[in-house]
């Protein structure tokens, strides 16, 4: 009976603890407009007429459900021009991470300040931060350049985006239920500025103004509640720069390194491609000659491997915490890259170029892809039009 009766409680203590009620105080109603970069989609008519409150909420509730915590509720109000949130079905303390994201915020916006005072801004940048993403069960985290415009102004959804939407598929294909994808995907921009697609290149002389944002989101975000270090990928070129500058070790693709944001934290960091590079490496347009279609398969067959490595990385230390991140590198790649490329082809086949799950099979099964496929581990052929910077 007494063994019963302390089941009993702990059931209920942990219920408890499920079921709390957290309330935040967000800030002047200024701060509030420009943290969540208010309105997201108006030009004299908003596509979503959406009050401050409503947004706040909005993307408040992608991060509650996110978190795993689907009965959660979010309701923000104002008095006397500073907003609260209150957050029920929610953990006790589960409004910390959220604070200390809104403190990095105010960080960004100064930076943003500063590069508009000195006249770099451009008139189709939105100030952006990684709004809705998992605040306490997070996985791993993800190091990117900046955000599309269309994820803050159609979507409004930091996660919806070809590259996010790429990158989860991976992870799926990597053993990740497409419902966890999002715990895996903690987004740290190295520029926190929704803006076009193409506008990579423009965004390479900003990076210093978010230096306080940057190294601040990082030493948040990098441990997950218990105070275990999360695996960090670091996707594309310009970001492999700017880790080396910040924290010191190279990191190519597939090349694991390690950083220590604050005294006494180890970070196992990969490097990976871009998950849109595949889109330019795999283009025919890319390349010169009669072959150029032959060069842009086998060019996108190697990109995809790796890919499919960095994701096999990234989902087995994020499933496992405390893994060897050498060990599951090299059996990521021996997956991916040497036993399983008939998986790795179709996938390609399959996702980038569109052909079906039958198409793709017979694809891969012909002469001249199959000597491809035992190359998957050598340099890519060069491409005649350089990828955009990413």
């Amino acid at each position: 009976m007494l063994k019963l009766t302390g089941l009993t409680l702990a059931a209920l203590t942990l219920s408890a603890a499920v079921h709390a009620d957290v309330d935040l105080k967000l800030g002047s109603t200024e701060r509030v407009t420009r943290l969540f970069a208010y309105p997201n989609n108006c030009n004299v008519i908003c596509f979503r007429n959406w009050t401050l409150e409503q947004t706040v909420e909005h993307y408040l509730t992608q991060s509650v459900q996110r978190d795993g915590y689907g009965a959660a509720k979010v309701r923000v109000k104002t008095d006397n021009h500073q907003l609260y949130a209150d957050i029920s079905g929610v953990p006790k303390g589960y409004e910390k991470p959220l604070a200390a994201l809104l403190d990095a915020g105010d960080l960004a916006y100064t930076g943003a300040s500063k590069l508009n005072a000195d006249g770099k801004w451009a008139y189709n940048w939105y100030l952006f931060l990684p709004l809705g993403m998992a605040l306490e069960n997070r996985k791993s985290v993800e190091l990117l350049h900046f955000p599309p415009d269309y994820s803050l102004t159609q979507a409004q959804d930091y996660l919806r985006s070809a590259t996010t939407d790429r990158w989860a598929t991976l992870l799926t294909a990597n053993g990740i239920p497409a419902d966890q994808t999002p715990g895996y995907q903690t987004i740290i921009d190295i520029a926190p500025i929704a803006a076009p697609a193409s506008a990579g290149k423009d965004l390479e002389g900003v990076y210093d103004y978010f230096k306080n944002y940057q190294t601040t989101m990082v030493n948040e975000v990098s441990l997950n509640a218990k105070g275990a270090a999360l695996p960090m990928v670091a996707f594309g070129a310009p970001v492999r720069n700017w880790l080396k500058q910040q924290y010191g070790p190279t990191v190519n693709v597939l090349g694991l390194a390690t950083i220590s944001p604050k005294a006494g934290v180890k970070v196992p960091v990969l490097g990976s491609n871009h998950p849109s590079y595949i889109w330019y490496a795999a283009n025919p347009d890319s390349y010169t000659g009669d072959d150029a279609q032959a060069k842009a398969d086998a060019a996108g067959l190697k990109v995809m491997g790796q890919d499919l490595s960095a994701a096999c990385w990234q989902a087995g230390m994020g499933s496992k915490p405390g893994s060897d991140p050498d060990v599951q590198l090299k059996s990521c790649t021996q997956t991916w890259q040497v036993t399983e490329t008939e998986k790795t082809c179709e996938l390609f086949y399959t996702s980038i170029r569109n052909l079906t799950p039958e198409q793709a099979v017979a694809q891969c099964a012909t002469t001249p892809i199959k000597s491809q496929l035992k190359l998957l581990q050598a340099p890519a052929p060069a491409m005649a039009i350089p990828a955009p910077h990413l």
